[in-house]
């Protein structure tokens, strides 16, 4: 059964920093392309980042490009999203995901491609200006 624990999320200022964690269990990490989406109430959820099984091709939505960094650590299961120079729009409720192989290149675009069950339960940034 796939387990997903985000973690990290908080309250800071415009332009500050945090560092989100997913820890994984109970599937095969390394053989899953792993994925960051946030969502905010009444709004579609929507990809942050999404990062290849082997680490080597992330891909970002355009308004976090250069702010933010998807990586991943296939010895312990985890999973992080360093976010950089935040911005009260980065305001949301963070979700980490697994996703199959063969959906990474278009998983950022389609968030109902990930599968039932392969979502953690979020956790929340707050940016203030």
């Amino acid at each position: 059964q796939v387990q997903l624990a985000e973690s990290g999320g908080g309250s800071v200022e415009a332009g500050g920093s945090l560092r989100l964690s997913c820890a994984a269990s109970g599937f095969s990490f390394g053989d899953y392309c792993m994925a960051w989406y946030r969502q905010v109430p009444e709004k579609e959820r929507e990809g942050v980042a999404t990062l290849s099984a082997t680490g080597s091709m992330p891909t970002y939505a355009d308004s976090v490009k250069g702010r933010f960094t998807i990586s991943r650590d296939n010895n312990n299961n985890t999973l992080y999203l360093q976010m950089n120079s935040l911005r009260p729009e980065d305001t949301a409720m963070y979700y980490c995901a697994a996703v199959r192989r063969a959906y990474c290149f278009v998983a950022i675009g389609r968030p109902g491609i990930v599968d039932e069950g392969h979502w953690g339960q979020g956790t929340q940034v707050s940016v203030s200006p």
